[in-house]
């Protein structure tokens, strides 16, 4: 048994500071989101400023929220829409706009990137982007390397991500800080590869989630977890599972409002500064 890491959702959130890279999960998972919705809305309600977003390595509804509410000056991200909802409307607008510093990535780049945060490496080789548009953009932040084995292959390598803060939802943690995450081992990666963690979770378990023989293996270690807050539903309107499926209607709603800053702004107002 370690020390009581159960916090209260607004603890919670005054570990995130403004300025901090934030790394938020991508909610599109046939699992569970793992989207920390509770943490988003409170961030709104603090407004957040100068958010620099890590999506691992793409995100949706929470990444459009945080960059319509002016809480975000950054994203690096694999890519960011609402699926089969469409495109994030205010995702898309700041990056016409030109509001928000945009550092686009791919998939295996950014998981490369926290692989060496969480290793202490200073950066990590990733294959097959030498050459695309994506590399060409991201120069000279990622370069290129020759194989120290292999004197006629080059190698792009990227540099090591150690995120601020990891913010995400379970559906299952303890008062100690040890947070069941399934097979979702993205998130693993994201508490190992970040300073700080905080994380929200559906249901408390009363006991140490590591002595038991089932929920060990798919754990992380309450020793890369800063706080956990009992928040039942606190992905909503995304899905956490089977039991509590993704709010279609909501999300049609949101998409809809959220395409002229007036409605985005009517929505804040309805779902989000007049809710606690």
């Amino acid at each position: 048994m370690t020390e009581d890491k159960l916090w209260e959702l607004e603890a919670v959130c005054d570990v995130i500071r403004d300025g901090d890279q934030v790394a938020i999960p991508t909610g599109f998972n046939a699992e569970f989101s793992a989207v920390a919705m509770d943490v988003t809305r409170a961030l709104i309600r603090r407004r957040a400023k100068g958010l620099r977003l890590l999506c691992v390595p793409t995100s949706g509804l929470q990444a459009d929220m945080l960059i319509g509410a002016g809480c975000v000056s950054s994203i690096e991200m694999g890519a960011v829409l609402l699926y089969e909802y469409g495109a994030a409307p205010r995702f898309g607008q700041a990056q016409r706009e030109g509001s928000i510093e945009i550092l686009e990535a791919t998939c295996p780049a950014i998981a490369a990137g926290l692989r060496a945060g969480e290793a202490g490496l200073p950066f990590m080789p990733v294959p097959g982007i030498l050459g695309s548009d994506v590399y060409r953009v991201r120069e000279p932040n990622w370069k290129q390397i020759r194989n120290p084995f292999n004197a006629l292959e080059q190698s792009a390598v990227v540099p090591a991500l150690r995120p601020d803060v990891a913010v995400f939802h379970s559906p299952l943690a303890d008062r100690y800080g040890n947070v069941w995450i399934g097979r979702r081992g993205s998130l693993r990666l994201m508490a190992h590869a970040s300073r700080r963690c905080v994380v929200t979770c559906d249901e408390l378990y009363e006991g140490d989630l590591l002595d038991h023989s089932l929920y060990a293996p798919g754990s992380v270690s309450g020793e890369y977890i800063t706080a956990v807050c009992h928040r039942p539903g606190g992905s909503w309107p995304l899905h956490a599972g089977a039991a509590a499926p993704e709010d279609r209607a909501h999300m049609h709603s949101y998409a809809e409002l959220a395409a002229t800053p007036e409605g985005f702004a009517s929505y804040l107002r309805q779902h989000v500064l007049q809710a606690q």
